[in-house]
């Protein structure tokens, strides 16, 4: 008989020796993009590239990308001080301390100034200046008359001061001209002194704009940009004292979540593996199997590192995060391989992995089955997550059967600390029907009931902001200063064609200039007041014609001589000829386009802050065609309030799925598998309503996961009764993925501190209370049975 165990054992070796080949090759492929990736990580940090796509409307999708896009690389820095020299003298240090940096390491430079743009601007519109009016001139050039226009146009040639020469006269008689150039200027809300500061609260400012070379989220996870402008701040607050340093900008968001990311993989992902490394050193004493479950935990996250990266193009910051608490669940497939081989010969390691890998395939399955579950919403980040976790378990697990049975031909004998955790079975209270027992239940019903009647939903995407308060406090003030638009929130016009487009942006900016006038809300910014309609540039040609004309003969009769207005464009200024400029850089991210069989455009809106500014901008797009108000921040927070119902719902067809497999294998006895992991997760949503913690998305995507992973414990309770070495293995098991899943809730990341602070409270529950509803320790029933009590 052992001789013919030992011809199994030698095909079975021959057989798998292929297999062990093949899965090496592969590591070792792994290896080679593990080390191309990480020379340029393709890594995101923007939070919206968690949320789904609008699949349904094309349009407001590539609205909002283009919105967000156009400020992705700029860095603002704002210098203020009460003295117009001392602002100078700040931003000249300040410029002095950048100019000293590494140029190869700065990854941003200074952006092209806006006084270089505004000579080639009044270059370009100079031909059409006759047909560019603003709503104060038209109000004027109708009302007043002619010859009031001609008694000023008279007293600007023969005045004191600064006379013009008829010459410069004649191009702009009424002064219009500087006039459309000052509405410009004070449409941002802006105030530029001749000095080219900007005066705001009290301060003169110089404001300071920087591009990125590269993508803003293709960072490294150092504080590049953020040293080199607190040195930069620190030179020009030597230089004067007083001033003021204030920055802003998407880099900065974005290199602060690449730090925290950092410093988040490092602090979760290397203390989860301390802890999985310590606690096989205690239960095997024995340096191989720490070699050999650390082995097999960095094969699992590099695998599933190169497989992310290949399908999804790039790796997003959270997915890193949440994969370094991978850790803690893949380490189960090394650590029951070790707790089985204790007190097993090394030359009976074949038979015992024949004997292991049907219920290893099942707790892969099971465990792959709960990551999997995170993808059926449709968000990239959440995809992503699944993929990395299930292709870091399946690399795993190929690990363990492929090489550990080549790798582990020693002795792996018990410990104290093994044999401690497997006899405390005998010591673990079972639940009975007893008095005590029934004021317990009383007492956790109580608590249930405490806690879920406190429980309340938050799915306020601002929610899941990670951006460092004093980044944010600066960025709320510079765009207060500057009166920057938001990105979230924005009309959408749409229309067949180019002009319908602009009559249509026409329409909304007259009601928004009375709101604006009003003090209701800020300034606006849209194209049409840069790119006027065809019918608002000929209105506007045949009044300044007719007024300037007759200005013009009215003045020359007072001079002896006649004199004629200057040849303007007769074709007007077309949307093809402006966006080929490059005087429309600052704004062409606002032209979308033809989008969906439609040309669309986005006017913006500075300055939300003020109260009820929200409402009433949604009721300014009533009863205009092709106009609508978007509000991407609210329209999130729906779409996230939509699909933590969805999941909640599915997470109880879950449930119920689960319960009847159970079932159908144990029969009356599935309540003893199905009620510790029910407790678990409804005892985790009392106490987190009882702590004051919202419910999000997150949490209940914890708890789906708790669903697939806590079951496990149940079922494994009651297939090995009484045996010590499960129960030695399922410990470890879950004090690791415990261990992993908990550090999480120490993420400054707020999505994944709810998923982590939810699997810290559900695992660590459903650990406890399995043991209490096992069955007793009796013989397992025959395989015709259900294995029920």
């Amino acid at each position: 008989m052992t001789e013919g165990l030992d011809a199994r054992d030698r095909r079975w070796r021959a057989g798998w020796r292929w297999l062990a080949l093949l899965w090496l090759g592969v590591v070792v492929a792994v290896a080679v993009h593990q080390w191309r990736f990480w020379q340029h990580p393709p890594i995101d940090s923007d939070i919206l590239a968690l949320l789904p796509r609008d699949a349904d409307d094309r349009v407001l999708a590539d609205a909002t990308e283009r919105i967000a896009d156009a400020g992705a690389r700029q860095i603002v820095v704002m210098l203020g001080a009460s003295e117009p020299a001392q602002a100078q003298r700040a931003e000249a240090a300040f410029r002095r301390s950048l100019a000293g940096e590494d140029v190869a390491r700065l990854p941003f430079a200074p952006a092209d100034n806006a006084a270089d743009w505004f000579p080639r601007a009044q270059a370009f519109y100079a031909p059409y200046r006759n047909r560019l009016l603003t709503p104060a001139q038209r109000g004027q050039l109708a009302e007043t008359e002619v010859g009031a226009f001609a008694e000023r146009a008279l007293a600007a040639l023969y005045g004191p001061m600064g006379a013009p020469r008829l010459t410069e006269w004649r191009q702009d008689p009424l002064g219009l001209w500087p006039q459309w150039w000052q509405a410009r200027a004070q449409a941002s809300g802006l105030s530029i002194g001749e000095d080219g500061l900007l005066e705001k609260d009290g301060l003169h400012w110089s404001v300071l704009t920087f591009q990125t070379r590269a993508s803003a989220f293709r960072l490294d996870g150092e504080r590049v940009i953020q040293d080199a402008l607190d040195r930069a701040g620190a030179t020009a607050r030597t230089a004067e004292p007083s001033v003021r340093v204030l920055r802003a900008g998407v880099p900065l968001h974005a290199e602060a979540a690449a730090v925290q990311a950092n410093r988040e993989i490092n602090t979760i992902g290397w203390g989860s593996l301390a802890a999985v490394l310590l606690l096989v050193w205690l239960s095997f004493r024995s340096l191989r199997p720490i070699l050999l479950v650390a082995t097999s935990l960095v094969v699992g996250c590099a695998t599933a590192l190169s497989v992310t990266a290949l399908v999804f193009g790039q790796v997003h910051l959270l997915t890193l995060i949440f994969g370094a608490s991978l850790v803690g669940v893949a380490e189960d497939y090394g650590i029951h391989w070790f707790a089985s081989r204790q007190g097993v010969a090394a030359e009976r390691r074949w038979t015992l992995l024949r004997h292991l890998l049907p219920g290893l395939w099942l707790a892969l399955a099971t465990s792959a089955l709960a990551y999997l579950a995170l993808g059926l919403a449709p968000f990239p980040g959440l995809r992503q997550m699944a993929l990395f976790s299930v292709v870091g378990l399946t690399g795993a697990f190929l690990t363990v059967i492929c090489l550990f049975p080549w790798l582990d031909g020693g002795q792996v004998r018990d410990t104290r600390f093994s044999q401690a955790i497997g006899r405390s079975l005998d010591r673990w209270p079972r639940a009975v029907r007893s008095p005590g027992w029934m004021v317990a239940g009383v007492l956790l019903a109580v608590v249930l009931a405490a806690g879920l009647l406190r429980v309340r939903g938050d799915d306020d995407l601002r929610s899941l902001q990670s951006s460092p308060p004093a980044v944010m406090v600066q960025q709320i003030e510079v765009g207060r200063l500057l009166g920057m638009p938001s990105p979230a929130q924005f009309f959408l016009i749409r229309a067949g064609d180019a002009e319908t487009l602009l009559q249509r942006e026409e329409a909304l900016t007259a009601r928004l200039r009375k709101l604006e006038a009003d003090g209701r809300i800020g300034g606006h910014r849209a194209i049409s007041d840069w790119l006027p309609s065809q019918r608002r540039q000929q209105a506007d040609a045949a009044l300044t014609g007719r007024v300037e004309s007759a200005v013009m003969t009215q003045v020359g009769q007072a001079l002896g001589e006649s004199l004629a207005r200057p040849d303007f464009s007769t074709a007007g200024l077309r949307p093809d000829a402006w966006l080929a400029s490059p005087v429309s850089v600052p704004f062409r991210h606002q032209w979308l386009g033809q989008v969906g069989g439609q040309l669309a455009s986005v006017v913006l809106i500075d300055d939300l802050g003020r109260d009820g500014a929200l409402a009433l901008l949604e009721q300014q797009a009533t009863q205009l065609p092709g106009v609508r108000w978007v509000d991407r921040t609210a329209d999130f927070s729906r779409l996230l309030r939509h699909y933590r119902h969805l999941m909640s719902g599915l997470l109880l067809a879950g449930a119920v799925l689960v319960y009847a497999l159970l079932w159908w294998r144990y029969r009356a006895g599935a309540w003893r598998v199905m009620l510790p992991t029910l407790l678990a997760g409804a005892l985790t949503v009392a106490l987190l309503g009882l702590a004051g913690q919202p419910l999000q998305l997150f949490n209940v995507l914890a708890l789906l996961l708790l669903l697939g992973m806590g079951i496990d414990y149940g079922i494994f309770l009651t297939e090995h009764r009484g045996d010590a070495s499960a129960w030695m293995a399922v410990c470890i098991g879950a004090a690791s993925t415990w261990l992993s899943f908990g550090l999480l809730a120490l993420s400054a990341t707020p999505a994944l501190r709810a998923f982590g602070l939810t699997l810290l409270l559900g695992i660590g529950l459903v650990w406890l209370v399995s043991p209490l509803f096992r069955p007793s320790a009796s013989p397992r029933p025959s395989t015709n049975t259900s294995p029920t009590e």
